[in-house]
């Protein structure tokens, strides 16, 4: 596994994605543990951000503090990657926000851009993009293509679970991003095993499917 790849080994990080990951958890269920995985997972994938020390009046009297020193952005994937913004937004109330979508071709497991409003200039440092599968990896790294043709030179990917082939994808084209994960599972499905070819497997089906009660 390549070093630029982080998976959560804390104790409710699992747990709630076991929760996520049983056939039995209904659409509101599902909705409220992913926000809540997010939060997690957003916590660890923004450890490293710059900060600068402020002086302050408490109470009682004066004392040192620290402030972020850096803007984050949110790049959610659509649709999946919307139901992670509510548990970063938590982390980050003044994150902006940015849409793409993208969806992935069943044909072909190509990436299909369909929606980009991106302002005219980045106006923060570090981007971090929300998709809760990382599978085949083309719709992640289209969405850093994009973020990076726009000028974001800081880039982390966050997700819930990820194939081995999708992050070799993703590392292919960006080695230098970053990802945020609670698992690594086996490998993608093929035909022979009598679903759709390119989901994660065992994974926990399409997680926008599961978010929204369609499929």
């Amino acid at each position: 596994m390549s070093e630029n790849v982080f998976i959560s080994p804390h104790p409710l990080v699992q747990h709630k994605l076991t929760l996520l990951r049983r056939k039995e958890t209904e659409p509101k269920k599902f909705r409220e543990v992913i926000s809540e995985l997010s939060m997690m997972l957003v916590y660890e994938a923004t450890l490293d951000l710059a900060t600068q020390p402020v002086t302050i009046e408490t109470p009682l009297t004066t004392a040192q503090g620290t402030l972020m020193a850096e803007k984050v952005g949110l790049a959610p994937i659509l649709r999946a990657g919307m139901g992670m913004v509510e548990g970063a937004w938590k982390l980050l109330p003044q994150a902006e926000v940015w849409h793409l979508g993208l969806y992935r071709d069943e044909r072909t497991l190509k990436p299909v851009s369909y929606y980009n409003k991106l302002p005219v200039a980045p106006t923060v440092e570090l981007c971090l993009v929300l998709d809760p599968m990382l599978a085949t990896g083309g719709s992640a790294t289209a969405a850093v293509d994009v973020l990076k043709r726009w000028g974001v030179t800081r880039i982390k990917f966050v997700g819930l679970l990820a194939a081995p082939e999708g992050i070799a994808a993703l590392h292919r084209a960006h080695p230098d991003v970053a990802i945020h994960i609670a698992a690594v599972d086996e490998r993608l499905t093929a035909a022979a095993d009598g679903f759709p070819p390119g989901y994660i497997w065992p994974g926990l089906g399409d997680a926008g499917d599961r978010q929204y009660g369609t499929g």
